[in-house]
């Protein structure tokens, strides 16, 4: 009996794991950050806790929804490629129907709860922007042509705007605004992984922007798209929306994130690729915490 009762325990643990995976767990924690901060930017006051926690967790549940769909339509693709073969799907630890129920479960939850502790327009937006990334970009996009993530990284830069919209209810100027910044993040940060991976992806058949165009003109998008990126991120210090700590964190970063995008273009050397993609990760987390810490620091010297 007893051994019954661990064998059930271990399994369960290691579906558990494989489910979890499903979700892709560190990109929901970036998204569920980022939508966490357009909440505390869109009120000079705080964040009301039932919109904060259950809102967050409802753009949380949907983002991991839409993460198991892309494992589901993108299973016979990762079964190819070196990064992905040992995924639940094409590993065999899941079934296909695992997976939809399991992303039909959480997704359902996640818009019962922005429905509930938000607004309609916050549920309609996540709702289409789980769309815009397990369908329209993962079944259509990504096959069709080479700028799939410039045109589908609209579904990955809503986080923040959603997050601005469960506080607001409505969309102005500022969520759009960052909204605009992830956009514009999405490509060089997108593109210096598919350098790395870019044999993966000629395997596979997915036209991405190094198997259809090449390495240089890759590197050469890279480091425009930083550049662009560069001069976007002042846009909320020069707005108005963010003070002089903002400014200062997005100076250092943007030169930082430009300096990958300059050696990697100037060396010709893939190797940095890698770094690239790493470091835009924690660029991207940086960004928006100087957002919240200048926030919170404007918000406190009105108050003393």
């Amino acid at each position: 009996m007893s051994t019954s009762i661990q064998t059930l325990r271990a399994g369960l643990r290691r579906h558990g794991r494989d489910y979890l995976e499903l979700t892709k767990p560190r990109v929901v924690a970036l998204i569920t950050f980022t939508a966490m901060v357009g909440m505390l930017l869109a009120t000079p006051t705080m964040v009301p806790w039932p919109i904060l926690l259950f809102g967050s967790t409802g753009i949380a549940l949907m983002a991991g929804s839409a993460a198991a769909i892309n494992h589901l339509v993108d299973r016979r693709v990762d079964a190819i490629m070196m990064r992905t073969c040992r995924r639940p799907l094409p590993s065999g630890q899941l079934e296909a129907w695992q997976v939809l129920s399991f992303a039909l479960a959480i997704g359902t939850l996640g818009l019962a709860l922005l429905l509930a502790f938000t607004n309609p327009l916050t549920a309609v937006l996540t709702f289409i922007s789980l769309i815009g990334y397990a369908v329209i970009y993962t079944l259509f996009l990504k096959r069709a042509t080479p700028q799939n993530i410039v045109i589908g990284g609209a579904a990955g830069a809503a986080p923040p705007l959603l997050g601005w919209t469960a506080v607001t209810g409505h969309v102005d100027s500022g969520a759009l605004l960052l909204f605009l910044i992830i956009y514009v993040w999405t490509p060089p940060h997108f593109w210096a992984l598919a350098i790395h991976r870019r044999r993966d992806y000629a395997d596979a058949d997915i036209p991405m922007l190094p198997v259809t165009h090449g390495v240089a003109f890759t590197r050469l998008h890279i480091l425009l798209y930083t550049i662009l990126l560069f001069l976007v991120t002042l846009l909320p210090f020069l707005t108005g929306m963010s003070g002089w700590i903002y400014l200062a964190g997005a100076v250092l970063l943007g030169i930082r994130f430009l300096g990958y995008a300059v050696r990697l273009f100037a060396t010709g050397d893939d190797r940095l690729a890698l770094p690239t993609f790493g470091f835009s990760i924690a660029y991207l987390f940086g960004l928006f915490a100087a957002l919240m810490l200048d926030h919170y620091s404007s918000l406190l010297f009105k108050w003393f």
